[in-house]
């Protein structure tokens, strides 16, 4: 059968990562995993307990926009994290940021449009844009520059769109709000749209992360549950546009999706207020980051940005390979530790960079860490 250039895209290398673990303990190895950027807690219990008591109840189609509870609750939450006083008609509740992107890329690009993306980056924006016929424009950022887009990078590109991220994936790096408000101005000046992805805001440990919203209003901030909310599984995000946006959007979210899940919304709305817990996690999040940047020190691997937020650490690892797969591979295959090749964020400069997640539990990230250090020490030898 005839098949679309659309789907000629790269494959998600950590999902690769996760199978190759999933054998390994399958075949009776236990392993450590360091690859997912997935929290290692579930949904707040007193959030599933409330979805539970509904789930009686038949549950349809929302509006596309989603829930107005939610959306309003979500409003009232830039409120409180960032003194933005947001309209919740603005707000609109998505199947995960993943569909809050084919949203957002769809509204506001055409085909053979370039869109910027500084890297090392998330590895789905690339091939999301290239699925839908857009031309992803690598930004190549440096460890100087705490790898975050610059400015300049706007009209040295030449580009219809730029999309940051604060924290990022796979750095943890923030921008803080001179550069938000610097890069959504260099935009400005070229018409080109401004994407602001969000997804590890709440999981931060000097420095609250800063909202595009408190800098400009001419942005699409994407979020989700799936980090801070701890809600990977059921799919459910959102996204702040612009006001004269929202109907184009909403025509969009009708046709492709034509709601997020129901019980994924209720689940979220109830979230929310869960806060005792999400901090709670949090702070484990903030002893892990403690344990792995002593660690990876440690174990000789030395060469990298702390992270501001999120749970990730981007590890230079030039003096030891030069082929970040393979590398992979042996510390999976004699550590027993899963970690992510650089190549998924960085098809150029990855072969020489690995990231390490610190979401799982404590005690895991403990014992992977005493593991590296063995493997290290046994090449080293």
């Amino acid at each position: 059968m005839r098949q679309s250039d659309r789907g000629d895209v790269d494959p998600f290398i950590v999902m690769d990562v996760m199978e190759a673990a999933r054998k390994a303990e399958a075949a009776g190895r236990h392993i450590i995993h360091m690859e997912v950027g997935q929290p290692g807690t579930g949904a707040p219990a007193a959030a599933r307990a409330k979805l539970a008591e509904t789930l009686a109840d038949p549950l349809g189609y929302t509006v596309g926009l989603g829930l107005p509870t939610l959306r309003a609750k979500i409003a009232q939450h830039y409120g409180a994290w960032y003194n933005v006083d947001l309209d919740p008609a603005r707000v609109v509740v998505t199947s995960g940021a993943s569909g809050a992107f084919l949203l957002a890329f769809s509204a506001l690009f055409d085909n053979g449009e370039r869109v910027g993306l500084g890297t090392p980056c998330y590895p789905s924006y690339r091939q999301i844009l290239k699925a839908v016929g857009l031309n992803p424009v690598d930004v190549p950022t440096t460890l100087a520059h705490r790898f975050q887009p610059r400015p300049a990078d706007v009209a040295g590109h030449d580009l219809d769109g730029l999309i940051v991220a604060s924290p990022a994936n796979p750095t943890g790096t923030m921008l803080d709000a001179d550069a938000l408000g610097a890069l959504a101005q260099a935009c400005a000046a070229k018409d080109a749209a401004f994407v602001s992805d969000e997804i590890y805001h709440g999981i931060d440990y000097d420095t609250q992360p800063v909202s595009a919203l408190q800098v400009t209003d001419d942005v699409y901030v994407v979020n989700s549950f799936s980090k801070y909310f701890s809600m990977t599984g059921w799919r459910v995000g959102w996204m702040v546009v612009p006001q004269d946006h929202v109907r184009r959007v909403e025509r969009l979210a009708q046709n492709m999706f034509i709601c997020a899940p129901h019980a994924s919304q209720l689940l979220a709305l109830h979230a929310m207020g869960c806060t005792e817990e999400l901090e709670a996690n949090k702070a484990v999040y903030a002893a892990n980051r403690a344990l792995m940047i002593d660690g990876l020190r440690a174990a000789g691997l030395t060469r990298f940005a702390p992270p501001d937020g999120a749970f990730y650490v981007y590890v230079d690892v030039s003096d030891f390979t030069d082929d970040s797969l393979a590398f992979a591979d042996e510390i999976l295959a004699e550590a027993g530790v899963a970690v992510t090749p650089g190549l998924d964020f960085d098809a150029a400069r990855g072969r020489h960079w690995l990231r390490f997640s610190y979401a799982r539990a404590t005690s895991d990230i403990r014992e992977g860490l005493d593991r590296l250090a063995r493997f290290m020490q046994a090449r080293r030898a």
